[in-house]
């Protein structure tokens, strides 16, 4: 027998849902001037490509 490292999952990443509110003042955020996109989805824990596809959406 081996000795291998055994992985232990602890949680499970869940689909989330966004309310057209919180999409519509996420994307609010990124019209500001000066506003970094990257930062915006981090703060929000969201790829950036969605806070784009959002953007495209609503605008």
């Amino acid at each position: 027998m081996t000795n291998r490292p055994v992985e232990v999952i602890t949680s499970v990443e869940r689909h989330r849902r966004w309310s057209r509110e919180d999409k519509e003042r996420l994307v609010a955020a990124c019209l500001q001037p000066g506003a970094v996109l990257s930062e915006i989805s981090r703060s929000a824990g969201i790829h950036v490509s969605q806070l784009f596809r959002w953007r495209k959406e609503l605008c």
